[in-house]
């Protein structure tokens, strides 16, 4: 099949469409893009289960980590003033995973527009094929109305008028003939007519989908940005009840992180196998959906040499009908006007909707070409396949620096605090904990001071 202009599988999708498919017994799925079977249903639900699995084994970690860390740590002589060896190494390495939590934040920022980018553009193809779909419906029901009303009244009046002339009254009657056979084989044309599945209303389920989609990606940004940027002043300033309130949210975060994460990897996995071959999938869709013949669905998706107009037949005849009712006219307007002078005026009114339904005509010859329906589905294949694609794999991109960022935060924060200084009520009242140093440095004991016979004191 012949693929939409400008749209090529790119090498994510290659790559994405060649991961081996598993469902739940382990058995293996074919990568076509079938979402109602079960056993393809089972393996992005396998897919999405990684995470899950990621999430667990992370938790896992964690807990041993702390619980080592608080009932395996030594115990610490009495009156030492001086942290623990490793404790700035602890922090910094602290402060490094989140500012690795910050960078990837900037990465989801910029996956998540690149994602509603490539939504916004199958929505604007999907409204302009439903603009191209409306025009071709608005045109035929003009035209037919038009002509309709042209053999009601200046048809009629013209036959009224010519009806001593036998033989203009039967040009008349052909005249009508042939313009009853243009609106039969012009409301043939208007094939979208009546079909149950609207572009126009898809474009607004994919737009509010869409939208809380893209909200809910920014608010999980917006609150990791602020976990981490709490956490760094809870670290800076020393203050344990921030930094455990701090790492209560980060807990919070990781999971949220590691289940965007699945959700995002099994749509990209999915997504991957739509776009390696998308023509097939969406022809059955759309024949299943609105009940059109596979020529129709074929030439408007495909639009190539290999096909041909469906429509070409009714546009030739309706073209070649057109032709005989202006001969026909200009005919009856040489013979039937210099007798019958009333003639003239239905004959001008009929030449004028000839005229508009011309125009018409050649509109709906240009509407109903591939060529326009065509690269709407090409535009829309990009933004999902290219853009969209593109904004998951940065998604899942950050999903994993924020996971892995906080997950050593976790581990480290416990650690960091515990090297915070004791505070006693004077120095809190009187602020000058605020002047406290990042890491605590060791209390250096020095030699005593010397003392000089010359400096003693003379006892009195």
């Amino acid at each position: 099949m012949g693929a939409p202009p400008g749209y090529r599988p790119s090498a994510w999708v290659h790559l994405l469409h060649q991961l081996p498919r598993a469902d739940f017994q382990l058995r293996p799925v074919p990568s076509g893009f079938s979402p109602q079977e079960q056993e393809y249903q089972q393996a992005l639900l396998l897919v999405a289960a990684l995470a899950g699995l990621g999430l667990g084994l992370s938790l896992i970690f964690i807990a041993v980590y702390l619980i080592r860390f608080c009932c395996c740590r030594p115990p610490e002589p009495p009156g030492a003033k001086s942290p623990p060896p490793g404790g700035g190494c602890v922090t910094w390495s602290c402060i490094a995973a989140l500012l690795v939590g910050c960078a990837g934040i900037g990465i989801g920022f910029y996956g998540n527009s690149e994602t509603s980018d490539g939504v916004s553009q199958l929505s604007s193809a999907l409204l302009h094929a439903n603009h191209t779909l409306s025009a071709i419906d608005h045109l035929v029901s003009e035209t037919v109305e038009r002509l309709g009303e042209a053999v009601r009244t200046e048809l009629t009046t013209l036959e009224e008028v010519l009806a001593q002339r036998t033989e203009l009254v039967a040009a008349a009657r052909g005249a009508r003939r042939q313009a009853e056979a243009v609106a039969q084989q012009l409301q043939e044309l208007a094939f979208w007519r009546g079909v149950p599945l609207s572009p126009l209303q898809v474009a607004e389920d994919v737009s509010f989908v869409e939208e809380y989609r893209w909200l809910a990606y920014v608010l999980l940004l917006l609150l990791e940005l602020l976990v981490c940027l709490f956490t760094l002043l809870g670290l800076a300033k020393q203050s344990k009840w921030l930094v455990i309130v701090m790492t209560v949210m980060s807990l919070l975060v990781l999971v949220l992180s590691w289940g965007s994460m699945g959700l995002e990897a099994a749509t990209a996995v999915g997504l991957s196998d739509f776009c390696s071959s998308p023509d097939t999938y969406i022809l059955n869709l759309t024949q299943e959906e609105t009940g059109l013949s596979s020529d129709i669905l074929s030439y408007y998706f495909l639009c190539n040499q290999a096909v041909s107009n469906p429509f070409q037949q009714r546009l030739t005849l309706s073209q070649r009908a057109l032709a005989n009712i202006h001969s026909q006219l200009q005919g009856l307007e040489r013979e039937a006007v210099p007798q019958f002078p009333s003639a003239q005026k239905p004959l001008l009114s009929l030449e004028e909707t000839l005229n508009v339904t011309e125009g018409n005509f050649h509109q709906l010859v240009a509407l109903l070409h591939c060529r326009g329906l065509h690269k709407d589905y090409g535009a829309a294949l990009r933004g999902l396949c290219e853009d969209a694609l593109e904004g998951l794999l940065f998604l899942l991109l950050f999903s994993l620096l924020s996971a892995g960022a906080l997950a050593t935060a976790l581990c480290s924060l416990p650690r960091a605090w515990a090297l915070f200084p004791p505070r006693n009520p004077s120095a809190s009242c009187s602020g000058s904990h605020l002047s406290e140093p990042l890491f605590p440095a060791r209390l250096e004991t020095g030699p005593p001071p010397r003392s000089f016979p010359g400096c003693r004191r003379r006892p009195h």
